[in-house]
């Protein structure tokens, strides 16, 4: 019997179907054995982070090599897990991918490869919002928001609203009001983040970007004036880490 990812709900069946005999021993063990991880050698594949935490493990592909990656999200496929993430991939990765698992896609500007097999509509009514500062910043934007749409939320961006022409920010007022939760995306100095800060009781996430000159020193003066806003109810990401936010924000979004 192929292994599947096994959340709560499965669980329990799994459970009650062995207890009225309607699951065999061998099945049940078959259903189990690759929790909690599988011993890939190189990797310790988590299979039961879906039980944990609600997704499955991601797969950070910088510094591995394009088998290791190729074997990992294979193993993740093959389990059973509907909504795979490799963070950080380059284009030649998706192209040798691609062979390996036809279902896979690749977001150039994230430069994440993704499969999508849960395409449950989610809850309009909580929607996660991605601004991005200006078009430079649009990677660690575009991987905050497919994280958190791969992760079963209503997503909607708005890039290029900087503080710079701050009216391109006020045009999408309505957008920031309807928010249940805002990712802000900036480089530079940093300053969006503190001002839709103040333009919304809802929890901002703020990612420094490592855009700007030379005094912008790789995204760490736009860090320090996050962490430093004088706008209540922000968060701060490290820098560059879209993918954190999108995922927090994911988390904040499924509270009930």
């Amino acid at each position: 019997m192929r292994c599947v990812c096994l959340d709560e709900k499965d669980l329990e069946d799994l459970l009650r179907g062995y207890k009225q005999g309607s699951v065999t021993l061998q099945d049940a063990l078959g259903m189990l054995k690759k929790l909690p991880y599988e011993d890939m050698g190189f990797a310790m594949v988590d299979h039961h982070r879906q039980l944990r935490q609600g997704f499955p493990e991601v797969i950070y592909a910088a510094g591995k090599t394009k088998e290791q990656i190729r074997d990992i999200m294979l193993s993740l496929y093959h389990d059973g897990q509907e909504n795979i993430i490799a963070t950080r991939a380059e284009p030649d990765v998706y192209a040798y991918m691609k062979e390996a698992l036809p279902d896979v896609q690749y977001n150039t500007p994230a430069r994440m490869l993704y499969v999508e097999r849960n395409k449950t509509v989610p809850d309009a009514s909580r929607e996660v919002l991605v601004l991005a500062a200006g078009t430079s910043d649009l990677p660690v934007a575009e991987e905050a928001r497919l994280t958190a749409h791969l992760m079963g939320n209503a997503v909607r961006s708005c890039y290029d609203v900087g503080v710079a022409g701050i009216h391109r920010l006020f045009a999408h007022m309505q957008d920031i009001e309807r928010a249940n939760v805002i990712i802000v995306t900036a480089g530079m100095e940093g300053a969006l983040a503190s001002v839709v800060g103040g333009l919304t009781p809802k929890p901002v996430i703020a990612v420094p970007t490592s855009v700007g000159y030379g005094a912008s020193f790789h995204g760490l003066s736009a860090l320090l004036a996050m962490l430093n806003s004088c706008a209540s109810g922000v968060a701060v990401m490290n820098i560059d880490n879209g993918f954190g936010a999108g995922a927090l924000a994911s988390k904040i979004n499924h509270m009930r």
